[in-house]
């Protein structure tokens, strides 16, 4: 009680102070004379200054910061309002376009698998969303039986097949198209939590945006690839009911195409995230990297993508016109290395009086000049391939500036060319196998991330290596800016002890 009794005068003098400072209108302060305040006081209140005068004017009381402060600018608007996106995505976004590209890799090899067992005209409707639940009872197993009985495929080549036989190849087909919509609800709904929740910066917001429109055209191009195998009018002359190689390679284009999106912007945020983690490695290592004597090797790697990318391409081709059927011999086509000229530019496929197309026709229609295309790429995929290891492994000054990293990419991609070039020809040599002929189309999208994440190692990020220099530049600008006023408090020191 007695410290009770001496402290209540002190407090009953510092009250009034404190109304005055802390409850006063700003306006009515800045309108007020300048008084004259002690140099306790200054203190007291304005401990952040650092003038040892004895006076201070209003002023010097607004500019120092007071509890209120920060909640009078938040009434009045003149906070300045944090960034709508971060400047780096997190992580997990990373781990999660990954998992879904690893969920589109088992979709292609699955989608494979639906082809080689003619699968794909079993269901002969689109029900993007009444069709996610197979046939429950008897009668709608006869119902959707029915249906593929009036197909030009049952009519034609299966007109023997029974309803158990059936269900085998609806459950592929549906099974596939399940798996599709599980794709795009794992990727739709995920991304747009993490937008919402502002876990990605604004332009991968606008790259998962362009990779979910992506994937909703992949599934209109499925059922328009599927639709040409149920129309008579859509077969050539002489041929079974089958899509259109066409469509088929545009469905597979597209696969490839989302797949290669979601690796790739999920490799450059982890790489982002670790290069600026540690800015002083990021800088050595980004200076590394504009070296001009990679240049040549960055940009034979983003040759390298686009031919494996054509290859695969013309290998849809192949499998569109089961052209792997045809001269199964490796490297010979019959008797020489290559099909008779009249056979390759066959006046057959030509649909001009003139023969004008004659050319592209042959090129993309016809089975023998499709498959010795695709001979001929694979060759100069596996040429180039070799070519680029052998330039990182004796090229005049390559050695010192590749990384680990890269030189483990580049021997990544030697193994997975050479394991891609053994299962082709195994596949032709045995008639095409459905084991044999899924591994390869599966080899074809590991190559294609082999070459993917060797372009990741060795491409410059520009955006984060411009995020890289504007925070040294503002580590940079910081630590020069506290240098004057610890100097200047030195200074002060030494003159008051003096």
């Amino acid at each position: 009680m007695a410290s009770f009794a001496q402290a209540s005068p002190l407090l009953r003098r510092s009250a009034p102070r404190l109304a005055r400072e802390f409850f006063t209108c700003r306006q009515c302060l800045q309108k007020a004379p300048v008084k004259r305040t002690s140099g306790l006081r200054s203190l007291r209140f304005n401990s952040t200054t650092r003038s040892s005068s004895s006076s201070s004017s209003p002023s010097s009381i607004l500019r120092s910061p007071s509890p209120l402060d920060s909640l009078s600018k938040t009434i009045n608007g003149k906070t300045s309002k944090a960034p709508r996106f971060p400047e780096t995505s997190d992580k997990a976004v990373a781990y999660w376009l990954l998992g879904s590209a690893a969920s589109v890799y088992g979709i292609v090899v699955f989608g494979g698998l639906t082809r080689l067992t003619e699968s794909g005209l079993s269901i002969t409707e689109w029900r993007p969303v009444t069709g996610s639940l197979p046939p429950l009872s008897a009668n709608e197993w006869t119902s959707e039986f029915a249906k593929y009985q009036s197909s030009p495929e049952f009519k034609q080549l299966n007109p023997h097949m029974t309803l158990p036989e059936f269900k085998k190849i609806y459950y592929m087909e549906w099974g596939h198209r399940l798996w599709g919509r599980l794709v795009g609800v794992t990727f739709l709904l995920p991304a747009a939590y993490f937008v919402s929740r502002r876990k990605v910066s604004l332009p991968m917001a606008a790259k998962l945006a362009g990779i979910s429109g992506l994937i909703g055209f992949q599934g209109i191009i499925g059922w328009w690839m599927v639709k040409s195998g149920l129309k008579d009018d859509l077969f050539a002359p002489g041929s079974h009911p089958r899509v259109s190689q066409y469509r088929l390679t545009a469905h597979l284009g597209t696969a490839f195409v989302c797949y290669t999106a979601m690796v790739w912007n999920g490799l450059s945020v982890l790489r982002e995230n670790r290069l600026l983690s540690n800015l002083t490695s990021a800088e050595k290592e980004l200076s590394a990297l504009r070296s001009p004597a990679l240049r040549t090797l960055r940009r034979s790697v983003g040759g390298l993508a686009v031919l494996v990318f054509v290859t695969v391409l013309s290998g849809g081709l192949v499998a569109g016109l089961d052209a792997g059927l045809i001269y199964n011999d490796f490297p010979y086509m019959g008797v020489g290395l290559t099909p008779p000229a009249s056979e390759l530019f066959s006046d057959f496929y030509s649909r001009r009086a003139d023969g004008s197309d004659i050319w592209w026709r042959n090129m993309l229609e016809n089975p023998s000049t499709v498959q010795l295309d695709h001979r001929i790429l694979a060759t100069t995929t596996f040429s180039a391939i070799m070519a680029l290891w052998a330039y990182t492994r004796l090229g005049r000054g390559m050695r010192p500036l590749m990384t680990p990293a890269a030189r483990k990419g580049v021997l990544g991609v030697v193994h997975l060319v050479s394991l891609q070039v053994v299962l082709g020809i195994s596949t032709l040599w045995y008639l095409v196998p459905v084991p044999l002929a899924a591994a390869h189309q599966a080899g074809a999208l590991a190559l294609l991330t082999g070459v993917v994440v060797l372009g990741s190692r060795v491409w410059v990020p520009t955006r984060a290596a411009r995020l890289v220099a504007e925070r040294l530049a503002r580590g940079a600008a910081h630590r020069k800016g506290g240098a004057g006023p610890r100097s200047a408090g030195v200074e002060r020191a030494m003159s008051t002890k003096t």
